[in-house]
C-alpha cells in the first residue's frame, strides 16, 4: 500500500512538471511573436496621397524616416478603415517631392530620421529561423514528454490491481477461524512447507503448486485467506478474478505476468487468486472463439503456473463456489493439485462460529447459542454472522443492554425468511393462511422422520405469507425412502388442508409443489427409487458451462420412458397428498384448535403446540425402519 502511495505521488508531480512546462512554453512563443510581428499593436500603413492630405489638414504631430520608408504619429486620433489611431506608416513615392519639406514645415510637423538598415532582411530571417525552431523544440519536448506518460500509465494499466499483504498488516488469523478442520490443516501444511521446505524435500516431497478452495457462498473461503495472509511469513499477494479483464484485448494476460513476476521477485510468496470462475471457464464457449480477452487471460494464467518457467516456492491458492464450470486444464496436477472442499458448517462447527461472533456483544443470561446452532442448520459462516448482528440491531433498537434469546429468534427468521410485514393480509386470508401452516404443523408432528417443529406463524415474512419451522436434532446428510416420503407429505399438507376444511385450494402452495415436484423428480430419475422404473438415472437438466445454470434439454429417454417417469413422479404426489388428507381428518380438532390459537396469537412455539396436540392425543406413527 505504501509503494502504490509513492506511485501516485509521482504521478501527481510529473503532471504538475508537465503543465508548468507547457505553460513556460506557450508564454515564450506569444513573447517571440508579438516581438517579430508586434501583435495587437502594429501602425496601419496608409498612401502617400494621404498622408500629404493629413499634412496639409494639420493632423500630423511627427514623422520618422528611414530610407523610402516612414512612420509617423497624429495629434489626435483618426480614423482609417473601421477603427482610430493614434499612428501611421507609409512609403516615399519613387520620385521626388520637392514641395514635401515645405508642406511639413508649413503644418509644423517634427521631423526625424534614421539610417536605413541595409542587413534588416538578414535579421528578420533569422528571427523568423529562431520562432520557427523554437516551435519544433517544443513540439518535439512536449511529445517526448505525453510519450513517457502515456507509457508509464499504459504500464500501470497493464500491471495490475494485485495487492501486496504482510503478516503484520492481516489482523485474521487461524484462532479466528472456527471449524473447517481439514481444510485448516491443508492450509498449515503450505505455510509450514514455505518456511521450511527442506523438511519436505529431503524426502523427495514437493509441495502442491496450487490449491483451490471450493465451497458454497460464505462458508470461508475469503476468510481463510486471509487467515493463510495472517499465518505465513511470506509475501502475499491478493487478487480477484475480475481485475484481470478489462475491454482491451491483451490486458488480463498482462496482468497474470505482472502477478507471477512480482510474485517471483519475492520468492517463497503465495498467490490468492477469489473468484477464479471469472477467468477459469471452459474454453471455446465464449462468444469471441476462442480468442477473446478471457481466454488470453486463461491461457497466460495456465502457462503461469505449470509452463516451461518453474516457481517452486510460488503457491497458489484460488476460491470458487463454480468449480463445475472450470476448464480441465486448470484442475489438472501440476497446476491445481488439491481441492480443498468447505461444506456448510456442522453443528459444532456452527456453535463455534456463533461463539466467536458473540465475543464482543453483550449477551443476556437466557440466551442459547447452543439451540441457536440447532435451529440453522445448513447455513453458512456468513449467515450465523449476520443473524448476531441482526440480534443486536434489534436489541439497540429497542433500547436494551444485551441480546437476548427473543432477539436471536427474531434475527434468525429476518435472515431465513425475511422481515416482517404486519397487516398485510386480510382476516379470511389470515384464516385459509393458518389452515396451510397448520396442516404443515400437524404432519410434520406426526411423521416418524420428520424434524421436530420449532414454531408456526402466520405473520407474513419476505415473500411467505406463513411459515413453519422445524429444528433438526442434528446434520443429515443422507436421506432415505421414507424420509422423503415424508417431506413430500409434509410439503402438500398445506394444500390437503385447505381442501379438507375449507373445502377450496389457493396460490398460496405455488412454492410447496415446486420443491415437491423436484423432490419427487429425483427420486424417480436420479435415485432409483421408484420400482416402475428401476434403478436407472436419468438426468432431465444438464449444466451448460458458458451460462453456468440448469438448462432444460431433451435427453435420450424414449417417449415410453418419459410417459412412465411423469405417472411415477404424479403417484408419488397424489399419494402423499392423500396421506396427508386423511391423517389432518383423523386429527380435526386439533387442527380446529391449531387455527384457533394462530388467529389469535398469530405465532406459537413448540410448549404451545405440545399442549394441543397432547390434550387431543395426537401421537408420532411408528418408524418402519
Amino acid at each position: 500500500m505504501t509503494e502504490e502511495k509513492k506511485d501516485n505521488g509521482a504521478a501527481m508531480k510529473r503532471r504538475i512538471l508537465n503543465v508548468i512546462v507547457i505553460s513556460i512554453g506557450l508564454l515564450i512563443v506569444f513573447s517571440i511573436w508579438s516581438g517579430i510581428f508586434n501583435l495587437g499593436s502594429q501602425a496601419p500603413e496608409i498612401p502617400y496621397s494621404e498622408f500629404k492630405r493629413f499634412v496639409a489638414d494639420n493632423k500630423v504631430q511627427s514623422v520618422s524616416f528611414e530610407g523610402k520608408k516612414f512612420t509617423g504619429a497624429f495629434r489626435e486620433p483618426v480614423t482609417i478603415g473601421n477603427r482610430q489611431v493614434t499612428q501611421f506608416q507609409s512609403m516615399l513615392p519613387p520620385y521626388d517631392d520637392e514641395g514635401l519639406v515645405a508642406a511639413l514645415d508649413a503644418s509644423n510637423v517634427d521631423v526625424s530620421s534614421a539610417p536605413q538598415s541595409e542587413d534588416g532582411w538578414f535579421g528578420a530571417l533569422v528571427m523568423n529561423l529562431l520562432f520557427i525552431g523554437a516551435l519544433v523544440a517544443l513540439w518535439w519536448f512536449m511529445m517526448r514528454r505525453f510519450s513517457g506518460q502515456a507509457q508509464s500509465q499504459l504500464s500501470s494499466f497493464t500491471r495490475g490491481h494485485h495487492k501486496l499483504y504482510r503478516k503484520e498488516q492481516s489482523k485474521i488469523t487461524f484462532a479466528d477461524v472456527a471449524g473447517m478442520p481439514g481444510a485448516k490443516e491443508e492450509l498449515e501444511e503450505v505455510i509450514e512447507f514455505l518456511r521450511d521446505p527442506s523438511k519436505f524435500k529431503r524426502l523427495g516431497g514437493e509441495i502442491p503448486k496450487g490449491l483451490l478452495l471450493v465451497g458454497p457462498p460464505g462458508t470461508g473461503k475469503t476468510l481463510l485467506a486471509r487467515a493463510v495472509a495472517g499465518e505465513a511469513d511470506v509475501p502475499f499477494f491478493s487478487m480477484t478474478g475480475s481485475e484481470f479483464i478489462e475491454m482491451l484485448v491483451g490486458v488480463g494476460a498482462a496482468r497474470v505476468r505482472s502477478l507471477f513476476k512480482d510474485a517471483k521477485k519475492s520468492e517463497p510468496s503465495i498467490i490468492f487468486i477469489d473468484e477464479i470462475d471469472s477467468i477459469g471457464r471452459v474454453r471455446g464457449t465464449g462468444l469471441g472463439g476462442g480468442h477473446d480477452e478471457r481466454e488470453q487471460t486463461l491461457n497466460q494464467l495456465l502457462s503461469e503456473m505449470d509452463g516451461f518457467e518453474s516457481h517452486d516456492e510460488v503457491i497458489v491458492i484460488a476460491a470458487t463456489n463454480r468449480p463445475d464450470v472450470l476448464d480441465p486444464a486448470l484442475l489438472r496436477p501440476g497446476r491445481f493439485d488439491r481441492k480443498v472442499i468447505i461444506d456448510s458448517p456442522q453443528l459444532d462447527e456452527r456453535l463455534a462460529i456463533l461463539k466467536i461472533h458473540a465475543r464482543d456483544k453483550p449477551l443476556a443470561e437466557d440466551t442459547d447459542l447452543e439451540d441457536l446452532a440447532r435451529s440453522t442448520a445448513g447455513l453458512s459462516g456468513a449467515d450465523l454472522e449476520n443473524i448476531l448482528n441482526e440480534a443486536a440491531l434489534l436489541a439497540a433498537r429497542n433500547n436494551q443492554d444485551s441480546i437476548t434469546n427473543e432477539n436471536l429468534r427474531e434475527a434468525t427468521d429476518k435472515v431465513l425468511i425475511g422481515t416482517e410485514r404486519r397487516n398485510l393480509l386480510h382476516e379470511d386470508e389470515k384464516k385459509l393462511v393458518a389452515y396451510h401452516e397448520t396442516g404443515h404443523a400437524l404432519m410434520a408432528w406426526v411423521l416418524p422422520t420428520a424434524d421436530p417443529v420449532h414454531k408456526v406463524s402466520i405473520v407474513p415474512r419476505g415473500m411467505a405469507l406463513g411459515h413453519t419451522h422445524q429444528l433438526p436434532e442434528r446434520d443429515k446428510h443422507i436421506r432415505r425412502r421414507e424420509e422423503l416420503l415424508d417431506m413430500l407429505r409434509i410439503l402438500l399438507a398445506g394444500r390437503a388442508a385447505e381442501n379438507a376444511f375449507l373445502s377450496d385450494i389457493s396460490s398460496g402452495g405455488q412454492n410447496d409443489f415446486k420443491i415437491a415436484s423436484d423432490l419427487a423428480r429425483k427420486m424417480v430419475c436420479l435415485w432409483g427409487m421408484s420400482e416402475e422404473i428401476g434403478s436407472q438415472y436419468i438426468d432431465t437438466a444438464e449444466e451448460h458451462p458458458f451460462l453456468g445454470r440448469a438448462v432444460a434439454v431433451q435427453r435420450t429417454v424414449s417417449e415410453k420412458t418419459a410417459e412412465k417417469i411423469d405417472a411415477e413422479v404424479r403417484r408419488l404426489l397424489d399419494e402423499a397428498e392423500a396421506d396427508a388428507t386423511a391423517t389432518l381428518k383423523q386429527h380435526d380438532a386439533a387442527v380446529h384448535e391449531l387455527v384457533e390459537a394462530l388467529l389469535e396469537k398469530e405465532s406459537i412455539l413448540r410448549q404451545e403446540i405440545e399442549t394441543i396436540m397432547s390434550k387431543h392425543k395426537v401421537v408420532r406413527r411408528e418408524n418402519k425402519a
